[in-house]
């Protein structure tokens, strides 16, 4: 194979992202340089952030470039070497561009195990998503034992790694998703304690009373917006809120009007705080130690949603916004 296909940002969305903002090219594969490796794509990790990297606006990572492939973390085998840190056959995780076939340099690229856990696992729950999870929780909400945890977007592949950790380190969990059927899967599968469906609520505010009657100690949240807005009013004296993404207001054309929350954070003496993975990058290697042996005690489950088929990418994330997706959203190859 000489060429490729490759998912380039065509336009930049205004409000939700529409197919039509992606085009679908074909390259030449370049010739192998010294120090690189000739990958194929087996796995593509779709993300609620990659939404902001399609805006033209400052933020914490570069935008994406018009007419140029969009880039998310990808697990792919390696088909030739002049690197010599890598074999042809291995797999490797990194952040790489939506092309079937692409070279790569070393830098960056981990190698991962298939016999320790499927390969898709390294995209989700032993890689950013389960860091993400395990990092936000343990260094920002400081779970004390008997605590209330309430999870939004709790079904999300961030949410439902959360819970169970919560759970794992004795917490009491309240979940927030969007259907009945999700609902049942964080208590029947992932052992949440009580889920509030978000569509089927009026008040959610009096819903998370109900649901927390001891109020909460730790909010993680993965929403932001009326949701998050709701949470407010049930926080508990020295709660800490985690500000972990805000996929309700990711394709606003305005600012949104939200409450303001300072009344409620000097008056419960409650800290609130945004983070990025990257900032606790020493604890990586921690985090993953901590993950992989709660999996392998099967402390830890996870769910997928896999779609098949490079060309259905950009649907894969569309249907990110529309709820479609349980646990992590993965395209396979």
């Amino acid at each position: 194979m000489n060429t490729t296909k490759t998912i380039n940002l065509k336009t930049r969305p205004k409000g939700k992202p529409k197919l039509t903002d992606f085009e679908i090219s074909t390259t030449d594969i370049p010739y192998l340089q010294q120090g690189e490796v000739l990958l194929s794509s087996k796995y593509v990790s779709v993300d609620p952030y990659l939404r902001g990297r399609m805006s033209d606006a400052p933020s914490y990572v570069e935008p994406f470039k018009l007419n140029k492939p969009i880039s998310s973390a990808i697990i792919a085998e390696v088909l030739e070497t002049k690197n010599a840190n890598f074999n042809k056959g291995d797999f490797v995780s990194g952040m790489l561009q939506w092309k079937e076939i692409q070279t790569a340099k070393g830098d960056g690229l981990s190698k991962v195990d298939k016999e320790q856990a499927p390969l898709s696992a390294y995209l989700g729950i032993l890689g950013m998503t389960g860091l993400t999870a395990y990092l936000g929780l343990t260094e920002i909400g400081k779970p004390k034992k008997g605590e209330t945890l309430l999870v939004s977007g709790a079904a999300g592949a961030v949410g439902s790694i959360v819970g169970q950790i919560g759970k794992i380190l004795g917490l009491r969990v309240v979940g927030i998703a969007g259907t009945d059927e999700k609902i049942e899967m964080l208590k029947s599968e992932f052992g949440f304690d009580v889920g509030i469906n978000y569509n089927a609520t009026e008040n959610m505010s009096a819903a998370i009373a109900t649901a927390c009657p001891e109020g909460v100690d730790i909010y993680f949240d993965n929403v932001g917006g009326e949701i998050s807005d709701a949470v407010l009013f049930n926080i508990n004296k020295f709660s800490r809120t985690i500000n972990c993404g805000a996929i309700s207001v990711y394709n606003n054309t305005e600012p949104p009007k939200s409450i303001s929350v300072q009344p409620f954070l000097v008056k419960k003496s409650s800290s609130m705080q945004g983070f990025l993975v990257f900032d606790y990058v020493d604890k990586h290697p921690e985090g993953i130690r901590k993950l992989s042996e709660w999996l392998e005690q099967d402390k830890l489950k996870y769910t997928e949603t896999i779609m098949e088929v490079f060309e259905n990418i950009p649907q894969a994330f569309l249907d990110l916004f529309e709820g479609k997706n349980k646990g992590k959203m993965v395209v396979k190859l």
